[in-house]
C-alpha cells in the first residue's frame, strides 16, 4: 500500500495494565479503523527495556530531545531547570527502563494508514498534565514533569506509540518475531479504503 500504510509499536504500559485500561486502549485503535497484527502480555525482561529505549552511542538526539522536553516543561512553569541536560537524559532512560520492567505490559502491532501519527494522536501529548481530554493520556492521568522529577521516576503515562518508521521498526524487532506478526483483512477496510466504485 505504499508509505501511507504504517505499522507502528504500540505498548500500554505497567500502570495502565495495573489499572485496568488495556480493553479501552485496544477499542479506541479500533474504532479508528486500524488493525491489531500482533499483541502479547509479557513481563520485560531489562535487557527488552533497554533495547527498546534509544542508546546514547546509536541515537544521542533522543537524549538531546528528552532534556530539552524536561527543560521547556520546567521553563513553561517559570521554574529553572536543575540538571546538567545528558545527565537529566540518562537518568530519564534509567527511570524508564525501571518503570517498563515493573510489571506485565501488553505490546502490540498496529497497522493501517498513517499507523505512527494516529497512535501518537490516540495517546496524547507525553506529559498527562498536558494531553488533550479524549487522549489516552488526557482522560486516564494527571501525572507531570515536575512531580516525576521529584519522586526520580518517569512520567507514569500509562502506553507508548512509536515516534518515527525507524523507531517502530527497531521497536517491533524488540517485542516481535516476524512469524508473531499475522496479516489479515478487516471487514469494513473495503467501505473505509478502496476507491470508491461508480
Amino acid at each position: 500500500m505504499g508509505k501511507i500504510w504504517e505499522r507502528t509499536l504500540f505498548m500500554v504500559k505497567p500502570d495502565g495494565v495495573k489499572r485496568g485500561l488495556i480493553g479501552e486502549s485496544f477499542r479506541r485503535i479500533e474504532n479508528i479503523g486500524l488493525s491489531i497484527i500482533a499483541m502479547k502480555m509479557v513481563y520485560p525482561t531489562r535487557k527488552q527495556a533497554d533495547d527498546h529505549y534509544p542508546s546514547e552511542k546509536d541515537d544521542i538526539d533522543w537524549f538531546k530531545s528528552v532534556a530539552k522536553k524536561g527543560r521547556e516543561a520546567y521553563e513553561k512553569k517559570g521554574m529553572e531547570f536543575p540538571y546538567d541536560d545528558m545527565e537529566y537524559a540518562r537518568n530519564i532512560k534509567n527511570w524508564l527502563v525501571d518503570y517498563i520492567t515493573s510489571g506485565p505490559v501488553v505490546a502490540a502491532v498496529v497497522e493501517g494508514p498513517n499507523a505512527i501519527s494516529m497512535i501518537r494522536k490516540l495517546c496524547g501529548a507525553t506529559e498527562p498534565a498536558q494531553a488533550e481530554i479524549g487522549t489516552i493520556r488526557g482522560d486516564f492521568s494527571v501525572d507531570n514533569y515536575k512531580l516525576a522529577n521529584k519522586l526520580e521516576r518517569p512520567l507514569k503515562n500509562l502506553v507508548h506509540a512509536s515516534s518515527s518508521v525507524k523507531d517502530a521498526e527497531k521497536e517491533i524487532k524488540v517485542w516481535f518475531a516476524e512469524e508473531e506478526i499475522l496479516e489479515y483483512k478487516r471487514s469494513e477496510e473495503g467501505v473505509m479504503f478502496d476507491p470508491i466504485e461508480k
